[in-house]
């Protein structure tokens, strides 16, 4: 019974080691470390690169005004509302013209009274003038007839004058608009009383708009009139449209020391004049070696790429320090530790170790944003 007792116990000892040393092999200690993880690696190549920063820009109408009456008295109608589209020369808002409308028309009653008396001095000049040439008028009563038609025409003409001044002033009764556009709110309603320091409303022509900038001065020095491109972005980041810059200004602003710069584009994209916007200003474009963002490592404020590397007939990742700069898109501008063609794994990099195994595979063409796509890595 003994004996039979120290070989179960010998066979179950035996069981238990063998269990221990299956536990130390795939799934752990440095068996796993012997496996070769498949990766995906790519080619280090030049790319473009932009020395670009991001900005809230905001969006000026090169045709926008805000519409006064150029008379006074009460608002008798308006004929749009706020918001509308108006043709050039449409009538915005009426102010009651009845006393001007009452003015006119008393003066044209005058002009009749004063073209009647032109053609009468008009003839009696003449028949002056027949008088004294068969003697039977003295000059001086011709004179005197040649003064008073001269009066007469005078007065006539004053009434022309007034006349049209005056239906040059009825027709300020009714506010239009200079130009096509978009009409904005209305201040004021029916029955108010305005002069001409009253706000009417505003006038906004959107189909060409300015994007202002504020930069800091020391980056304004880069900019290039003509040349250096403003790009206004939407919400995923991408450029709605460029255009070059046209304005930058000669000093800068004396409550927050930055620059104004202004580019124009025709406006396609239905943007609205006094939109804030996320711009961009690309101060300059140039090739360099770039990295995907998804494929450095930050380890105490070291940059770090894992390279393929052949040791003793393997491949395996061997991590090495690298120097980044800006970043472009998803690339980072590579500034040193890595040549053209280097080869550096972008995918699994939470899984490898310097010296790891592995096994690579060309990249897959990225979808989205970047290769894996990591959009955030590395910012």
């Amino acid at each position: 019974m003994r004996l039979v007792r120290t070989v179960g116990t010998a066979c179950a000892v035996a069981l238990t080691l063998m269990g221990c040393k299956k536990a130390e092999g795939p799934q752990g200690g440095q068996a796993g470390a012997g496996m070769a993880l498949p990766v995906q690696v790519i080619s280090l190549a030049p790319g473009e690169v932009q020395d670009a920063a991001n900005y809230v820009g905001t969006l000026i109408s090169r045709t926008s005004i805000v519409m006064y009456p150029q008379v006074a008295g009460y608002i008798q109608a308006i004929p749009v509302r706020p918001g509308t589209w108006v043709k050039d020369q449409e009538i915005l808002l009426v102010v009651d013209p009845r006393r001007e409308a009452a003015g006119l028309r008393a003066t044209q009653a005058q002009r009749a009274s004063a073209l009647a008396q032109r053609e009468f001095a008009r003839r009696t000049q003449e028949r002056s003038a027949q008088l004294l040439k068969e003697g039977l008028q003295s000059r001086q009563d011709y004179e005197q007839a040649v003064a008073q038609a001269r009066q007469a025409d005078a007065s006539a003409r004053a009434i022309e004058a007034q006349i049209q001044s005056q239906r040059v002033q009825l027709g300020f009764y009714e506010v239009s608009a200079p130009f096509a556009g978009r009409v904005g709110d209305f201040p004021v309603k029916v029955g108010d009383y305005v002069t001409p320091q009253t706000e009417l409303t505003t006038l906004d022509q959107a189909n060409i708009l300015e994007v202002s900038v504020q930069v800091p001065v020391d980056r304004a020095r880069a900019i290039q009139i003509g040349k250096t491109p403003v790009e206004v972005l939407n919400e995923e980041g991408k450029v709605v449209v460029s255009a070059p810059v046209f304005f930058v200004a000669s000093v800068p602003s004396s409550t927050t020391q930055l620059v104004e710069v202004r580019a124009a584009f025709e406006n396609k994209q239905g943007l609205r004049a006094g939109e804030l916007v996320r711009t961009r200003v690309v101060y300059d474009v140039r090739e360099a070696l770039t990295v995907p963002t998804v494929a450095v490592t930050q380890i105490s404020g070291q940059s770090f790429v894992y390279e393929v590397a052949s040791v003793d007939g393997g491949t395996v990742a061997r991590r090495a320090p690298l120097s980044v700069g800006e970043v472009t898109g998803n690339d980072y501008e590579v500034t040193g530790g890595a040549d053209a063609g280097t080869q550096v794994v972008v995918s699994g990099l939470q899984l490898l170790r310097d010296g790891q195994p592995i096994k690579p595979m060309p990249a897959k063409p990225p979808q989205g944003q970047g290769v894996g796509g990591a959009a955030d890595a590395g910012q």
